[in-house]
């Protein structure tokens, strides 16, 4: 999977947030706040291709987490990065 061309995180007030730019994205009319974690994992992986193993290791090397709830962490960010048009298998 990767993350689709044309969404860029910036950060505002403390807040991440990731945003459609581009025709790509027009029919994109959403902003995503991500938490700490989501926005490292996001700028881990951005322009390059990766799956719910390779959050799952980036979690676990970045943070005390155990290899089970580092697994279902992964699983449900990249289900729902899918489900809302941010990433692409």
């Amino acid at each position: 999977m990767e993350i689709k061309k044309g969404f860029r995180m910036r950060t505002i007030c403390g807040q991440h947030v990731i945003s459609g730019e581009g025709s790509a994205n027009v029919n994109f009319s959403s902003i995503i706040s991500l938490n700490d974690t989501a926005a490292y994992l996001f700028e881990a992986v951005q322009g390059k291709s990766f799956t719910a193993d390779t959050l799952r290791e980036l979690l676990l090397a970045e943070y005390d987490v155990t290899p089970e709830k580092a697994d279902e962490d992964a699983k449900a960010l990249c289900a729902r990065w899918l489900e809302i048009g941010l990433a692409s298998e």
